[in-house]
């Protein structure tokens, strides 16, 4: 710089003739706008610079905190036990690196189960689709055969020969009651050889009539297993009854018949009281031989008829699923009970992978909060990206206009203040804060943070001076040195005048400016280069940097 604000000092005094020029002064701050009115009264002493060329840089400071662009708290997905915590504060970890374990066995047998129920449901589904097999059919269409005939006999009542059977039943154990009275005489009075052979035949038939009567009620005990799995027993109910009932008697009569024998092969002192119990017995089977003839004319009961109803209704309805096929109804069941079914296994699977936290990026541990052997779910760790370090600083209103994307900017840390790293501006807030304590606003302002070979850490204290912008081969003056009419917004500056005698008046000359700085602003029209002027007026001199009354305020410069 040629001259700097403080050479060429002189001190002037205000002489009796000041009251006028205050007045002049006043006079031109309310609304004179001629840029060249001239002041008629000389100034003996003042501060006078003089325009010159040269380079100028404007910057806004600003302060803030080193802070990573990523970071993150991570959250264990499902509560359980801790198994592992793999890291510590201060680990450096990668992306995808194992770094919480929780006790997973339970899950695992979730899983386990999810995937056979979705194979047992593919199978269902599979099944459907092919239809019922030839052998399925028969099955069903004897189930209906049988559970139509039990209800039709029933329903029909018992036939002549049922009624005969039974007749003779009874017939029977009356003759048997007969025979056991004979036996008492013949154990009294001692047997023939005919006697004894007609006794033995009488075992035989009796043992022959016993077979048949088991066979009989076997078969009424025969089930099927329908084709739904269901298991029946069509001929449970009277006709079982009345099998059981002549197998009963049959049995008695074999008895019977074997007493006898046995009685007139080995006659003793028993032999009576034996036949007298063979005739006790003989009219025990003529009461239940009497019961079931007495039970088969009543006919089949209205619970038995229904019973037997349903039955029949069971057996056509399975047999009709079975022709139809699978429809479309049941085959959308079974496509939605697969569909859930996988969903289930989906979720066990989630389940267990989040048992297992990992790292979503590089980075550094910064805290952790759970410890093994403990119940946890919630925040585990904080994980810091200290590869995406950057400075937030908060920058006030008066400065942010001026600021862009992509200005550069010279950063210092508080512990390496004598350090500069050159950053640039990535981002400005879109909205403003305040602090409980003051009502200043200011916007949050993020810098990159270039290459150093610093110990950079999370929280340190940086402060920026942000270039808001350059300019080379300009013309340049003082700050001090210009006036600034805020309500009219117009600058102008005390041209100094020299005459051939050496005298000098003083000229408030309108101009423009350009960007300024803490020191010196750009002169854009109304001065040249060695143009000297007074520092000093009545009207408010425009002050600028820090503590300046003409930051980004309505007057500042746009260009």
């Amino acid at each position: 710089m040629t001259q700097n604000r403080r050479s060429n000092r002189k001190k002037w005094l205000w002489i009796g003739g000041g009251v006028a020029v205050v007045a002049i002064l006043a006079i031109g701050y309310f609304g004179i706008t001629n840029a060249r009115a001239r002041l008629v009264e000389e100034v003996n002493t003042g501060d006078i610079v003089t325009a010159f060329v040269g380079d100028l840089s404007a910057t806004a400071s600003a302060a803030g905190q080193v802070l990573p662009q990523r970071q993150a708290d991570l959250t264990l997905g499902i509560s359980g036990r801790v198994q592992e915590v793999l890291v510590r504060v201060g680990d450096e970890v990668q992306a995808g690196d194992v770094l919480v374990r929780l006790e997973s066995d339970a899950l695992a047998r979730s899983v386990a189960s999810a995937e056979q129920n979705v194979i047992i449901q593919e199978a269902n589904l599979s099944e459907l689709r092919k239809g019922a097999s030839a052998s399925d059919l028969a099955a069903a269409e004897a189930q209906v055969a049988s559970a139509q005939a039990q209800l039709d006999d029933l329903q029909a009542g018992p036939s002549p020969e049922e009624i005969a059977s039974a007749q003779a039943n009874v017939d029977a154990a009356r003759a048997g009651v007969w025979s056991a009275s004979a036996q008492v005489n013949q154990a009294a009075a001692g047997a023939s050889d005919a006697e004894i052979a007609a006794a033995e035949q009488q075992v035989a038939v009796a043992e022959q009539n016993y077979l048949q009567a088991k066979q009989a009620h076997d078969r009424t005990l025969e089930c099927f297993t329908l084709p739904n799995g269901e298991e029946t027993c069509p001929l449970l109910g009277a006709p079982e009854e009345q099998a059981r009932a002549s197998l009963r008697a049959a049995e008695a009569n074999l008895a019977q018949a074997r007493a006898q024998l046995e009685a007139l092969q080995n006659p003793n002192e028993n032999t009576v009281s034996g036949a007298q119990a063979g005739v006790s017995s003989a009219s025990a089977q003529v009461a239940a031989a009497q019961a079931q003839l007495d039970q088969l004319l009543q006919g089949a009961s209205s619970a038995q008829i229904a019973a037997a109803e349903a039955q029949l209704i069971q057996a056509q309805a399975s047999l009709a699923s079975l022709r139809e096929g699978s429809s479309p109804e049941r085959l959308a069941t079974a496509e939605a009970q697969l569909a859930q079914a996988r969903i289930n296994l989906e979720e066990a699977q989630a389940n267990l992978a989040k048992a297992t936290l990992t790292a979503p990026f590089a980075g550094v541990v910064t805290a952790v909060y759970i410890a093994e052997g403990e119940q946890a779910g919630g925040v585990a760790l904080q994980l810091v990206d200290t590869e995406s370090l950057e400075v937030v600083l908060d920058v006030d209103e008066i400065d942010v206009g001026s600021l862009a994307l992509g200005q550069p900017a010279r950063v210092t840390l508080e512990s390496w203040p004598d350090d500069v790293i050159e950053s640039e501006i990535t981002s400005i807030a879109p909205s403003g804060k305040t602090s409980a304590s003051s009502a200043l606003v200011s916007y949050e302002v993020h810098l990159s943070l270039g290459q150093t070979d610093l110990p950079v850490r999370v929280g340190m204290t940086a402060n920026a001076d942000l270039i808001t912008g350059e300019r080379k081969g300009v013309l340049l003056l003082p700050n001090a040195a210009i006036n600034a009419d805020r309500s009219a917004g117009t600058y102008s500056v005390n041209l100094v005048r020299t005459d051939a005698a050496g005298g000098q008046t003083f000229e408030s000359v309108a101009i423009t400016i350009g960007l300024r700085d803490g020191d010196y602003t750009q002169i854009t029209s109304g001065l040249q280069e060695g143009d000297q002027v007074l520092i000093g007026n009545e009207l408010p001199v425009l002050r600028f940097g820090p503590g300046g009354n003409a930051g980004g305020g309505p007057f500042g410069p746009d260009n």
